[in-house]
C-alpha cells in the first residue's frame, strides 16, 4: 500500500479552484517532486493531505481519498496525523526557545515519554547537524539553520510519511545542498516517504518521481530523466555574444518554437527533427547580422526545460501521462 494515497481531491475558495480533482501516490521510501509556478496549488494540495484543510465533498464521484501510511486522514485524523511529520513554508517554531526546548515541545505534544524523547531529539540533532546547538534560541539560528530544526520537529516523533512545503526557499545553496542530503539519508536509512514542493529544478531531478502542477491540475507526472527525454533531440544549446541580438535572431528562426536565456547561454526549442536544420542556418545568419557564435550544440533537456514547455503547451499533454 502506498505511504501516500489522495484519490479524487479538490478544493474550492470562494470561486478559485485551487486544486481540482487531483490524485497522488507515493511509495515507501520514495521522494515525489512536487512543481508549479506561484498560484498553482502545491501548497494547498499538501494542506488537504495533512489535514489542515478538508477537500470539497461530492464534487466528483467517487469521493475524494486521503490515506497517510493507510489510515484515512479523512475518518481517523488524528490517527493519521500521528504517521505524518509537516514542515511548511514560513518558520513556525517557537524563537524564544532554545533548540532542544523546541523539540521537546513537539516531542510531549505528540505524547511522547521523556525516555523516549530525550535520545530521539540528541539523534535528531546529531542527523540535522544542529547538536552543538541545543542551548540556543531559535530566534538566533540563521535560515538554514532554522530550517534543519523545523525538519527535525518534523522527524521527532518517527513519522512514516514527510510533507515538506518548499523547504529551502530563500536559504544559501549550500544550505540547500545539506538540506537534500539529510532527505536522501531520511529515505536511505529510515524508508521514509516524502512529497516535497520545490521551485527549484535542480532539486526536483533529485526526486524519484516529480509532478508538473498548474492551475489546481497535475499536468504530467514520471521520473525526471524520463519526462525530460520528451523534449530530446529539440533543445540547443547556444554560446555567443551579445546575447539578446542571439536572442532576438533565434526567435525569428520558423522551426524555433521558444529561446530561453540560461544564465551565459541560451537553450533553443526546436520543431521536432528540424534542430540541424536550425544550428546550420544560425551559423550563417548570427555572424551576418553583427553577432558572434562561439558554440551551439545538441544537448540533453533539462527540467526547466520541460516545465517551460508544459506552461506554454499544457494542453498538448496527456493529462499524468507525459505523452505529447
Amino acid at each position: 500500500m502506498p505511504s501516500i494515497l489522495a484519490e479524487h481531491i479538490s478544493k474550492t475558495f470562494n470561486t478559485t479552484q485551487a486544486v481540482d480533482n487531483i490524485s497522488i501516490k507515493v511509495e515507501v521510501g520514495e521522494v515525489f517532486g512536487l512543481i508549479g509556478p506561484d498560484g498553482a496549488g502545491k501548497t494547498t494540495t499538501i494542506r488537504l493531505l495533512c489535514g489542515a484543510l478538508l477537500p470539497d465533498q461530492f464534487t466528483h464521484t467517487p469521493g475524494p481519498i486521503i490515506q497517510i501510511a493507510g489510515v484515512d486522514m479523512l475518518k481517523n485524523t488524528d490517527s493519521a496525523r500521528s504517521q505524518l511529520g509537516y514542515l511548511p513554508q514560513r518558520f513556525s517554531l517557537y524563537e524564544e526557545l532554545t533548540v532542544l526546548e523546541n523539540l521537546r515541545f513537539f516531542a510531549e505534544v505528540r505524547g511522547l515519554t521523556i525516555q523516549t524523547w530525550q535520545p530521539r531529539c540528541m539523534e535528531i540533532l546529531k542527523f540535522v547537524g544542529l547538536a552543538d546547538f541545543i542551548n540556543r534560541r531559535a530566534g538566533q539560528l540563521s535560515g538554514g539553520m532554522r530550517q534543519k530544526l523545523g525538519l527535525a520537529a518534523a522527524l521527532v516523533h518517527s513519522p512514516k510519511v514527510l510533507l515538506l512545503d518548499e523547504p529551502t526557499t530563500g536559504v544559501d545553496p549550500v544550505t540547500r545542498q545539506d538540506f537534500w542530503q539529510l532527505i536522501i539519508r531520511l529515505v536511505a536509512e529510515e524508508g521514509v516517504a516524502v512529497l516535497v514542493s520545490t521551485p527549484y529544478m535542480d532539486e526536483a531531478s533529485r526526486c524519484n518521481r516529480v509532478g508538473f502542477m498548474r492551475n489546481g491540475k497535475i499536468l504530467v507526472e514520471g521520473k525526471p530523466n524520463d519526462l525530460s527525454l520528451k523534449l530530446n533531440g529539440r533543445i540547443l544549446e547556444v554560446h555567443g555574444e551579445p546575447l539578446p541580438l542571439l536572442r532576438t535572431i533565434a526567435r525569428e528562426e520558423i522551426d524555433v518554437e521558444d529561446v530561453q536565456m540560461f544564465g551565459d547561454r541560451l537553450h533553443l526549442r526546436v520543431h521536432p527533427g528540424s534542430a540541424q536544420g536550425v544550428i546550420k542556418h544560425l551559423e550563417t545568419t548570427i555572424p551576418a547580422r553583427g553577432g558572434r557564435l562561439t558554440r551551439m550544440r545538441l544537448i540533453t533537456p533539462q527540467l526547466e526545460d520541460v516545465f517551460i514547455d508544459l506552461l506554454e503547451n499544457a494542453g498538448a499533454y496527456d493529462i499524468k501521462e507525459g505523452a505529447r
